[in-house]
């Protein structure tokens, strides 16, 4: 779907560019992009480094094992069948807490872990509830610490860095409540499979 939608939107950017005959505009920018797209991701290479070092260590000094403690109240009713199940409740539960801790490029194989065995032993290839709320998670999780957003506003030199936490927060509350809540209400009328 995302290979589709990416030919479409060059497909159409193509097609305007001959339209308005503005073919040297187009070629500057996919070369200007290119060579801005490399100096991003060195500079963000370096600040993911450093708080992917800070957030390793706080996983050695047992923080995010002390975080999870923490959540598995919270997480047994949010993931309801996994936990009832006693089916990759370490998992989620890892996945949530980096998760929270801004460690988002670490969570997708802990959640393809844990998605992976609340599927074992199961007939259907429709994803469950509890799935469903993971990837939900995965997307719009509540995050302390939101690194990426951090290291691409500093690459980028944005003068504001810092001051954004409070409005990340209450963003990312707010997108991880609406989601739990409408992945809770769309499974009660379509059921669990």
């Amino acid at each position: 779907m995302l290979g589709k939608s990416f030919s479409f939107l060059c497909i159409i950017s193509l097609l305007a560019t001959f339209l308005t005959k503005n073919e040297k505009a187009l070629a500057d920018s996919i070369f200007g992009g290119a060579a801005k797209s490399v100096t991003v991701v060195i500079s963000i290479l370096g600040l993911m480094t450093l708080w992917n070092g800070i957030l390793e260590v706080l996983k050695d000094a047992g923080v995010i094992e002390k975080l999870s403690k923490l959540l598995r109240p919270i997480l047994k009713h949010i993931f309801p069948r996994a936990f009832k199940e006693n089916t990759a409740t370490e998992e989620i539960t890892a996945c949530v807490s980096a998760n929270i801790l801004g460690l988002s490029n670490a969570t997708t194989p802990l959640a393809l872990l844990a998605i992976g065995k609340m599927n074992e032993g199961r007939k259907s290839d429709k994803a469950t509830n509890d799935m469903i709320t993971l990837a939900i998670l995965g997307c719009a999780c509540f995050n302390i610490i939101p690194t990426t957003v951090i290291a691409m506003r500093v690459s980028q030199g944005a003068s504001i860095t810092y001051e954004l936490l409070v409005p990340v927060w209450i963003c990312s509350f707010v997108c991880m409540t609406v989601g739990i809540i409408l992945c809770r209400l769309i499974g009660k009328i379509c059921g669990d499979t």
